[in-house]
C-alpha cells in the first residue's frame, strides 16, 4: 500500500472517524498551524498553545484530549504533546497528533518548513561545488565572482529555482575553462561540444556562463568578445540604400545586408554635402518602396528589420563622425517606440523623423491601428506617449509611407 500523501502513513488501519468530527476542528487546526511553524510534521514532543472556543459542543467534545479543568470558553490552555500523542493512538498504532491534523486539514503539515530546509541544504551543497569549480579553473581564464558576490547578484536564486542546479554550475564552469587566452579568440558555437546553440543569446547557460564573468545584464557581441569569443557575425545587421562603408561600391539604387561582421569596424563614406541625411527605419517595406521610387542619388535609407542592437546603434553612431545627419523612426507601437529611443540615445545629434502626436494621429486616421496597448517606458515625446495613451493603438510606419517617400525623395526629413 502507498504511504498517504497527508500523513505518510501514519493513518494506516487506524479509525479517524471519531477525531475528525467538525467539533474538533479548532483544535487540529491549531495543532497543524503550530506544526507548520516549527517544521513538525508529527507533533509528538513539547506543548501547544490553544485558544479555546466559545461553542460548547466543541469544547466539551474535545474533554477527553485536553487534560486538566473543564475548558473555559476563549481562555488559553496548554496543551501537553505526549498526552494528546497518547490520546489519538486509542484510533491507531502509528497515529500523531500531526498525522490526525493534516488529515483535518487536507494538507500535509510542515511543508514549506521542509522545503525552506531542502533549500538550504542545497544552497551549502552548490557553495562546495563552487569552491571546488572555481579553484580548478586555469590562469587563463576571466575571473569569477566569488560565491558572496553570485548570491548577491541574484543568479544563485535562479541557479536554485531550475530543474538541475549542480549540472547547470558544472557546465557554466566547464565554458568558463574552455575560454582562450587573453589575445586570442573561439567562435562561441564550440564552447559546448556537441550543441552549437547552447550559448545562443537568452539561454540560460549563457546567462550563468555571462554572470559568473561578472557580465550579468549585459547583451550582444561586445560583451561575449570582452571574453575572446565570437559568434555568428555574418546573418542580420542593416540593410542600406545609397550609404556604403568606404571603400565600397554600388549603382544608385542598390540595395545590400551590412552584416555584423561590417558593421563592427567599418568607417562610412562621407557625403557629397556635409550634413546630408541617412534615413534609418524599422520595416523592410518602408525600405523597399524607397528603393522602387527613389530616383535621386541623394536616397539614402538603413532598415534595422526589427530589433536594434547594441553593435548596430554603434554603427549608425559612426555615420555621424563621418559627417552624416540621421533621422530615425519605426514603428508606434512598443517595440518600435524602444528602436527608436535606442537611437535617439545612441546617435549623436539623431532626429525622430515624422515620429511625433501630430503623425501619429495622422497615420492612425488613416485605419489600420492595432487594438492593443503599447509600452511607453521608451517614448521621448511628452506629446506623443500622452497621444499614444489616450488612443490606447498601435500606428504603423506603412501608413506614412507617402510622406516618408516624400522626404527620401528630398533628402531631408519634414522639419517643424
Amino acid at each position: 500500500m502507498s504511504s498517504c500523501r497527508l500523513c505518510g502513513g501514519a493513518c494506516g488501519g487506524a479509525d479517524l472517524d471519531p477525531l475528525l468530527v467538525p467539533s474538533l476542528l479548532w483544535l487540529w487546526e491549531q495543532v497543524a498551524a503550530a506544526g507548520d511553524r516549527r517544521g513538525d510534521a508529527t507533533m509528538t514532543l513539547g506543548t501547544v498553545t490553544l485558544r479555546i472556543p466559545v461553542p460548547a459542543q466543541e469544547r466539551a467534545v474535545a474533554a477527553g484530549l485536553v487534560p486538566g479543568k473543564p475548558l473555559a470558553a476563549g481562555q488559553t490552555r496548554r496543551l501537553p504533546l505526549e498526552h494528546l500523542t497518547a490520546a489519538v493512538r486509542m484510533r491507531g498504532a502509528d497515529l500523531t497528533p500531526g498525522a490526525v491534523a493534516a488529515h483535518a486539514v487536507g494538507r500535509p503539515l510542515a511543508v514549506r518548513a521542509a522545503q525552506q530546509e531542502a533549500h538550504r541544504s542545497e544552497r551549502a551543497s552548490l557553495e562546495q561545488v563552487f569552491g571546488q569549480l572555481r579553484s580548478q579553473l586555469p590562469a587563463t581564464a576571466p575571473d569569477v565572482l566569488t560565491w558572496e558576490a553570485f548570491a548577491r547578484s541574484g543568479w544563485l536564486a535562479r541557479l536554485q529555482n531550475g530543474p538541475t542546479p549542480e549540472a547547470a554550475l558544472r557546465s557554466a564552469f566547464d565554458v568558463l575553462a574552455r575560454l582562450p587566452e587573453p589575445g586570442r579568440e573561439v567562435d562561441r558555437r564550440t564552447l559546448v561540444p556537441g550543441d552549437p546553440h547552447a550559448l545562443d543569446a537568452g539561454s540560460p547557460l549563457a546567462g550563468l556562463v555571462l554572470a559568473l564573468a561578472g557580465l550579468a545584464g549585459r547583451r550582444g557581441a561586445r560583451t561575449w568578445e570582452t571574453l575572446g569569443v565570437f559568434g555568428d557575425d555574418l546573418t542580420g545587421g542593416l540593410v542600406s540604400l545609397g550609404v556604403w562603408p568606404k571603400g565600397w561600391s554600388l549603382p544608385d539604387g542598390a540595395v545590400a545586408t551590412l552584416p555584423p561582421r561590417t558593421l563592427r569596424d567599418c568607417v562610412w563614406q562621407r557625403p557629397a554635402v556635409s550634413g546630408s541625411w541617412v534615413f534609418v527605419t524599422e520595416n523592410p517595406s518602408v525600405l523597399t518602396a524607397a528603393a522602387a521610387s527613389a530616383a535621386s542619388p541623394r536616397a539614402r535609407v538603413l532598415c534595422t528589420s526589427g530589433t536594434v542592437s547594441a553593435l548596430e546603434v554603434e554603427a549608425v553612431a559612426r555615420l555621424v563622425s563621418a559627417g552624416w545627419r540621421v533621422a530615425v523612426r519605426a514603428d508606434f507601437d512598443g517595440a518600435g517606440l524602444a528602436i527608436a529611443g535606442a537611437l535617439l540615445a545612441g546617435v549623436p545629434g539623431a532626429v525622430p523623423w515624422r515620429m511625433d502626436a501630430a503623425h501619429y494621429e495622422l497615420g492612425r486616421s488613416r485605419g489600420g491601428a492595432a487594438e492593443v496597448h503599447v509600452a511607453l517606458a521608451s517614448c521621448w515625446d511628452d506629446e506623443l506617449r500622452a497621444a499614444i495613451a489616450a488612443a490606447g493603438v498601435a500606428v504603423f510606419e506603412e501608413s506614412l509611407l507617402p510622406e516618408l517617400l516624400a522626404d527620401v525623395e528630398v533628402g531631408a526629413p519634414r522639419r517643424h
